[in-house]
C-alpha cells in the first residue's frame, strides 16, 4: 500500500527533489509558503530545464485561512511586432514551433514571483526573507552543476534534430553533444542572470539591465520581441474561478488558461452518481466529462479581453446540469477535437500557519523555443506557438495573451482541509487532476495511492499526434475491454509513462497535519519540515 508523507511544520512537493528541498529550507528558516514556492520555482528552473524556466510563464492560487483564495496570472503578451504580416514576410504559413519566431511572447514567471511576494507582504507582520536567500539554491545549482535526469536525456535525444541548431541551445545544454544519464550540467550564464535578479530585484527582468540583454539577444536571433514589450508587462492578481461540489469548493485560473476545463470536468462528474474508483464508470464518466469541457474550451478560451462569453457561466449549477445531461454513461461520444499540447511543472507548498500554494510554471514545449536569449543562459518559451494565423478564438494579434494549458488547482473542502494539486502534461492536466481528486476526495484513496495509480489521457501530449484514449497498462483488462465496447478508441501504453504527467498534491488538515504526495513518474519528493 502506498501512503502519503506527513509532517506539521510545512511541506513542499515538486517533481525534482532539489526544488522541493530548496523550498523546504526556506520553511525551516521561518519563511512562508509563498517564499518557499519562489525558492522552489527558481531552483526547478535550473535543475529541470527541459520542463520549465525563467524564460516561461507561471500561474498561482494562494490560500490563507480566513480569506478567499487569490490567483496570479503571470503570462506574457505577444510582441507588438508579432503580426500576421510579420510571419507572412518570413514565408510562414503557420507560427513556427521552434526557433526565434516561436519566441514571440514575454516570459511572465518572474513577474509572477514578484506579484506573489507582494500579495503576501503583510503575512507574519511584514517579515520578509531576503530575495537573495530565496534564489540562493538556484544560483548554487546553476553554478556548481546538477546531474542530468532521465527525462532530460530522453527528451534532448528525441528533440535533438529540431533543437540542436537553435541559437545558444547546444552550447547551453549539450556542449559535449546530447547528454547521457548522470552527466553534470553547469549553467554559469544562468547563474549570473539569477545573481543579477538577487541583487537588482525581480523587476530587472523587465525594465533593467537584464531586460536589455534579453531584448538584444532575442532581436539578434530573429524574435519579434523588443525591450518595450518586456517593459509593458505586468503580472495580474485575478479572481479565481470556482466550482461548488458536494465535497467543497475548487478554485483555478480564469482564461486564458484551461482552468475552467479542470473545474468543469469535476463539476460534471459530481453529477454522474459514480460510486467506485477505477472501474468503467469512473474512467468513462471522467473521459466523457472531459469531452464536454474541451468542446467549450476549444471554441472559446483565449485572452479574456477577446472573449465574447464568460467562462464562469459554464460553472453555474444550471449550466453543469445541462452539460451533464448530455453524457451517455454507456456510450462514448464522438471524438476528436483539436488538441492543445504543452510541457510544464506543478508544485505545491504549505506552511505551519495553514497557508497553501498551488503553482505551475512552464516554457510550453520541452525546452520551449530552444532559443537562449543572448548570453543570459535563459531559454525562452514558445508559448506563442499556440496562436493561430487563421481565424478563430486564438488568432494572433499584437499584445494578446495566448491560450494556456497551465492550470493549478486548489480545493477548500467541507471537512476543513485545504488541498493544492496539479500536474504537467498539456491536454492531460485537467484529466490527471480529475483522476487524483476523484480517487482521493470522492472515493477515499490515500493521497499517494491516488497519484501513483494508473492513469489515462484523452488527446495529445508530449509530441504525439494521436487523439485517442490512452490507458496505462496497469488498468485492468476487463475495464479496458468495457471501454472499447462503449466505443472508445483505446490504446494501451507503458506503465508510469511521462505522457501521463507529473502530478502532486499537498494538503493541510484542520488539526495542523500536513500531507503530501509526489509522482513516481517524475524525479521528485515531498520535503517536510
Amino acid at each position: 500500500m502506498l501512503y502519503s508523507k506527513t509532517c506539521i511544520g510545512g511541506m513542499v512537493t515538486a517533481p525534482h527533489h532539489l526544488a522541493a528541498q530548496a523550498g523546504a529550507a526556506i520553511l525551516r528558516e521561518g519563511g512562508n509558503a509563498v517564499e518557499a514556492m519562489v525558492a522552489a520555482a527558481a531552483a526547478i528552473a535550473v535543475v529541470y530545464p527541459h520542463m520549465n524556466g525563467i524564460g516561461g510563464d507561471g500561474f498561482w492560487v494562494i490560500s490563507e485561512p480566513g480569506r478567499e483564495p487569490v490567483a496570479i496570472q503571470a503570462c506574457g503578451q505577444s510582441a507588438v511586432l508579432a503580426t500576421k504580416d510579420f510571419y507572412a514576410s518570413h514565408g510562414d504559413a503557420a507560427i513556427p514551433t521552434r526557433g526565434p519566431r516561436a519566441a514571440l511572447t514575454v516570459a511572465g514567471a518572474v513577474g509572477g514571483w514578484a506579484a506573489a511576494l507582494d500579495a503576501v507582504k503583510d503575512w507574519d507582520g511584514g517579515k520578509k526573507m531576503p530575495l537573495a536567500r530565496l534564489l540562493a539554491d538556484a544560483i548554487h545549482h546553476a553554478r556548481a552543476g546538477v546531474p542530468v535526469t532521465r527525462s532530460q536525456v530522453e527528451l534532448t535525444h528525441d528533440k535533438w534534430t529540431e533543437l540542436k541548431d537553435q541559437p545558444g541551445f547546444a552550447a547551453t545544454y549539450a556542449a559535449q553533444g546530447a547528454p547521457s544519464l548522470g552527466d553534470i550540467l553547469k549553467q554559469p550564464a544562468l547563474a549570473t542572470s539569477l545573481s543579477r535578479l538577487a541583487t537588482a530585484g525581480l523587476d530587472d527582468f523587465y525594465r533593467g539591465e537584464l531586460a536589455q540583454q534579453f531584448a538584444a539577444g532575442l532581436e539578434q536571433a530573429g524574435s519579434p520581441l523588443r525591450a518595450s514589450d518586456l517593459a509593458a508587462y505586468r503580472a495580474q492578481v485575478v479572481k479565481p474561478l470556482v466550482v461548488q461540489m458536494q465535497s467543497g469548493r475548487i478554485y483555478n485560473l480564469p482564461p486564458p488558461t484551461q482552468g475552467v476545463s479542470a473545474l468543469m470536468i469535476l463539476g460534471l462528474f459530481d453529477r454522474l452518481g459514480v460510486k467506485q474508483a477505477d472501474g468503467f464508470e469512473h474512467i468513462h464518466g471522467l473521459v466523457e466529462a472531459t469531452k464536454r469541457a474541451f468542446i467549450l474550451r476549444n471554441r472559446h478560451v483565449t485572452d479574456r479581453a477577446h472573449m465574447s462569453v464568460d467562462a464562469a457561466d459554464w460553472l453555474s449549477p444550471e449550466a453543469l446540469d445541462r452539460e451533464a445531461a448530455q453524457i451517455d454513461m454507456q456510450r462514448a461520444a464522438p471524438w476528436p477535437h483539436a488538441p492543445k499540447p504543452g510541457d510544464t511543472i506543478w508544485m505545491g507548498a504549505a506552511d505551519a500557519q495553514g497557508r497553501v500554494v498551488s503553482y505551475i510554471q512552464s516554457i510550453f514545449w520541452e525546452f520551449g523555443s530552444g532559443v537562449i536569449a543572448g548570453d543570459t543562459g535563459v531559454v525562452w518559451q514558445n508559448r506563442g506557438a499556440s496562436f493561430t494565423l487563421d481565424d478563430g478564438a486564438n488568432q494572433l494579434q499584437p499584445g494578446k495573451l495566448p491560450f494556456h494549458t497551465l492550470n493549478p488547482s486548489l480545493a477548500r473542502l467541507n471537512d476543513g482541509r485545504t488541498l493544492a494539486y496539479g500536474t504537467m502534461g498539456g491536454e492531460g492536466q485537467p484529466q490527471t487532476q480529475a483522476a487524483v481528486f476523484s480517487r482521493h476526495i470522492l472515493f477515499g484513496q490515500n493521497m499517494q495511492a491516488a497519484v501513483s495509480a494508473p492513469r489515462w489521457l484523452l488527446g495529445r501530449t508530449w509530441g504525439t499526434v494521436s487523439t485517442n484514449l490512452k490507458l496505462e497498462g496497469r488498468i485492468p483488462s476487463d475495464v479496458v475491454e468495457a471501454l472499447r465496447r462503449a466505443g472508445h478508441d483505446v490504446e494501451v501504453v507503458a506503465d508510469y509513462t511521462d505522457m501521463m504527467g507529473h502530478a502532486g498534491a499537498v494538503c493541510v488538515h484542520p488539526n495542523g497535519l500536513i500531507e503530501g504526495a509526489t509522482d513516481p513518474r517524475a524525479d521528485g519528493i515531498c520535503a517536510g519540515v
